[in-house]
């Protein structure tokens, strides 16, 4: 077993940034050593957003963006580890998820597609690089997503609760880690994706911070409902979603028979966040008696609302950050990723079929020799 320091790297649907993670694993222990998020330039994050919300793109562009994006992966690991005095050559792999600009895993065809050239990164690091990690789960049938629940099972699993991990990134997900049950793991819908594309259509800034804007506004209850009537919600696990369903031109569909102040708009905005996740709590954990607990991680995690919301709706249940338990709610999906390099490079299963619906389990993620 190759034990030792792993680099995870992650850029999700928010756009926010580049996340990155130094991590030490061993077949006991997972420990975060250094962390640190690098910003998407303006032009790069820019013409990603385009990309995905329009759906279309050439080949000169969607190979130039493949390429910066690579490129810029590569220098901000580059910048990390010299920031962090590393010994690159103590590194083992890096786990570099890429940024998705399409995931469609229904229909006859199905497929997902992340950009960021793990070549460039592999050359310019000179470090082994693993990336591709949704497709082999696709392969056998699967969603492809989330990938996360495996390593959520070897942080918190417990015998004696039921412990729910939440992350809200752009798209909301969890995983249900239930004593003799298997791993439920899915996306649940939009997480800070809509809160992200109002406030900037309306007031330019890249996020609402601390929900200090939604906190202005009034949740409209009818307009809630009609959100919350969106088919995928009723939709039965394994299933996913992203910024190709839970977008700008969805919401302003769903808003043209309303006429509402824009900071109403966002306060509901909060509440659709938050209930798409409670209404499945409460469905999938309808008559469990153990001690229930919520442990959220990713942007959301800092939404004071959001989390005053959870413990309003869920007044039974311990509901906290995993900064409480000892994971840093900030980067557990970089982290996320190292361990997946951790798994490919040992090759050790890391999809749950019970999760992703995939035929079998299967070491995810192509490897990008140095």
């Amino acid at each position: 077993m190759q034990q030792g320091l792993y680099i995870g790297v992650m850029s999700g649907t928010s756009l926010d940034g580049i996340d990155i993670a130094l991590v030490d694993i061993s077949a006991n222990n997972i420990t975060l050593i250094a962390s640190h998020c690098y910003p998407i330039p303006d032009h790069i994050g820019s013409d990603l957003l385009t990309i995905c919300e329009q759906k279309q793109c050439s080949l000169q562009t969607l190979g130039q963006i493949d390429h910066q994006l690579g490129k810029l992966y590569a220098e901000s690991i580059n910048h990390f580890i010299k920031t962090n005095r590393i010994n690159r050559n103590e590194v083992i792999a890096i786990g570099c998820h890429g940024q998705t600009i399409f995931h469609s895993p229904n229909g006859d065809s199905p497929f997902t597609m992340q950009i960021g050239d793990a070549n460039i990164v592999a050359a310019k690091t000179g470090i082994t690089t693993i990336a591709d990690f949704r497709r082999k789960d696709m392969a056998f049938g699967g969603q492809g997503a989330p990938l996360v629940p495996a390593f959520h099972q070897a942080l918190f699993s417990v015998a004696d609760k039921n412990r729910i991990i939440l992350n809200i990134g752009g798209i909301s997900n969890i995983t249900c880690l239930c004593p003799n049950q298997a791993i439920i793991g899915y996306d649940t819908g939009p997480g800070n994706v809509l809160l992200d594309s109002w406030i900037m259509m309306h007031l330019n800034e890249p996020y609402d911070k601390d929900a200090h804007w939604a906190k202005t506004g009034q949740v409209n209850k009818p307009l809630l409902n009609e959100l919350l009537s969106e088919p995928y919600f009723q939709l039965t696990y394994p299933k996913s979603t992203g910024r190709e369903l839970f977008n700008l031109r969805w919401l302003q569909y769903k808003l043209s028979n309303y006429s509402l102040p824009a900071a109403d708009v966002q306060a509901t905005l909060v509440d659709l966040t938050v209930m798409a996740t409670v209404n499945q709590l409460n469905n999938l954990l309808a008559n469990n008696t153990l001690p229930c607990e919520l442990f959220v991680c990713g942007g959301g995690a800092k939404n004071s609302l959001i989390m005053a919301r959870f413990n309003e709706l869920l007044p039974n249940w311990l509901v906290a950050t995993t900064d409480t338990v000892g994971i840093n709610s900030d980067y557990m999906e970089a982290m996320a990723f190292a361990w997946l390099a951790y798994c490919r490079i040992n090759n050790l299963a890391s999809n749950i079929p019970s999760v992703t619906g995939a035929t079998q389990s299967v070491s995810l993620g192509v490897i990008y020799p140095k």
